[in-house]
């Protein structure tokens, strides 16, 4: 026996276990492999530049000046300084059960004023956040309004509104003076 495994005998116990670890591991590789396939990573959320919805582009007209535009839109993401009319708006995201989605919207400017934008469709605002929503939708959505019958179910009868106005903790309170002493004293 080495002298290093007599000194340190738990370093034994160490390799022991290990050889034993790696051995079993080739018995079950295949039930494994499949256990893990179900199990998936967890990816990072990327979201990166400017979402420009449909009613953004339709509030863009042609004249507007370089500060109407990014009031409307926002800072672009890329402004070239090599063409200095031109602002590219890019929007990409990337969630895990979710498509990916990249869009892109180009501003041209003739000199201080908007002279045309193109780029990909957008879409409204309500259905970018439809897109966003993984939640496994529910079934039938139940109604939320009460027939009449159902109404009158719950109303009172004539001789409990007036039990309950007797009842009601108003009813044995002390009538409201008719004034108020002054908050500060007079000097």
């Amino acid at each position: 026996m080495p002298a290093i495994l007599q000194r340190r005998p738990w370093l034994l116990v160490a390799a022991i276990a290990a050889t034993l670890g790696l051995g079993a591991c080739s018995g079950f590789t295949e039930r494994t492999r499949g256990a893990l396939s179900a199990v998936t990573p967890y990816k990072v959320e990327v979201v990166q530049g400017n979402f420009v919805s449909k009613e953004q582009v339709a509030a863009l007209k042609p004249g507007m000046s370089r500060q109407q535009v990014r009031e409307i839109l926002g800072t672009s993401l890329l402004t070239d300084v090599f063409h200095s009319n031109r602002w590219d708006y890019v929007f990409t995201i990337r969630r895990q059960g979710v498509d990916p989605q990249e869009r892109h919207l180009t501003v041209f400017f003739n000199g201080e004023l908007m002279d045309r934008f193109e780029g990909d469709e957008m879409p409204s605002e309500e259905d970018f956040v439809a897109t966003l929503d993984t939640r496994k939708k529910s079934g039938k959505v139940p109604t939320l309004e009460a027939s009449e019958e159902e109404l009158k179910k719950f109303a009172p009868a004539k001789d409990d509104k007036a039990d309950a106005a007797a009842k009601s903790p108003s009813a044995s309170l002390p009538p409201l003076p008719a004034a108020y002493p002054p908050l500060e004293a007079t000097r």
